[in-house]
């Protein structure tokens, strides 16, 4: 009986002498591939020491993402909520200012160089900074020569009256809802006065991705410096519904980069800008 004794409990020590190394195992493996993990990401050239804490942690939650895309994402603001943690939009005044749920503008920011569009290209009192004007009456005009129609129905908006806009739409629709098709005020593209919301005339601008214009800017609005600013698929980047009508002026080389590479302004913003 007491041996019987003595060998359960030699089976009970062996047991947990067992489980113990397992531990042990399973941490210094955890340890070695945080380590790798470490290794590898400070390679990255948009690697920032002060996030490696977060990276780590979006890394266990998101274990099929690149490492690039952990740190990219990361950058971005993506491991956290919408409207958190957020910053003033850099690069103001210039075709490259970031503006998302994680950049905003002030309240008394109005973009230098507003110019109204030619009414032959947009409805009246339209306008948008001389650069992206210029570029757009150029993309505008070529359109036509094709056969196209392309006209601005939105582009600069001031503060207040994104405010009075977003607001509208949230007594409607709530704020959940509200957030995945309007800025909220200081984090709309359009304060810019880069942005710009596209149809042709014809139909509503929310069936543009329907029209012969909407397969026209696919194709050629990046050669003149605009991109399609919230791409399908993207919505978990960008926050908001796809939306076949809204272009950004860029310039032309990023926007030549951004159509090869297929990628979001945030996420071409991060690697190749903040840097």
């Amino acid at each position: 009986m007491k041996n019987k004794v003595i060998g359960i409990i030699y089976i009970i020590i062996l047991i947990i002498l067992i489980i113990i190394s397992r531990n042990i195992i399973k941490e210094t493996k955890d340890i070695n591939t945080e380590t790798r993990f470490e290794e590898q990401i400070k390679k990255i050239p948009y690697y920032k020491e002060e996030n490696l804490k977060r990276y780590q942690n979006y890394k266990k939650q998101n274990k099929d993402y690149s490492n690039n895309e952990i740190i990219t994402n990361v950058n971005i603001g993506l491991d956290q909520p919408f409207y958190t943690n957020i910053q003033p939009s850099p690069r103001t005044n210039t075709p490259q200012v970031l503006v998302n749920k994680y950049n905003y503008l002030e309240k008394d920011y109005v973009p230098k160089n507003l110019e109204l569009i030619n009414e032959k290209y947009s409805n009246t009192g339209m306008r948008l900074v001389k650069e992206a004007r210029i570029a757009f009456e150029s993309l505008a005009e070529n359109a036509a020569k094709d056969g196209f129609t392309i006209t601005a129905m939105s582009t600069y908006r001031s503060y207040s009256y994104q405010e009075s806009l977003y607001n509208r739409y949230k007594e409607k629709d709530g704020v959940e809802l509200t957030d995945t098709y309007s800025a909220r005020a200081g984090h709309s593209e359009h304060q810019t006065g880069l942005a710009i919301d596209v149809y042709n005339k014809k139909q509503p601008y929310t069936s543009f991705e329907q029209t012969k214009e909407f397969t026209w800017m696919q194709e050629n609005a990046y050669k003149y410096g605009y991109i399609l600013r919230y791409p399908k698929d993207k919505e978990y980047i960008t926050g908001y519904q796809y939306e076949p009508w809204h272009y950004r002026y860029v310039g032309t080389e990023i926007s030549t980069y951004i159509q090869k590479h297929n990628i979001t302004y945030d996420e071409y913003f991060i690697r190749n800008l903040e840097t």
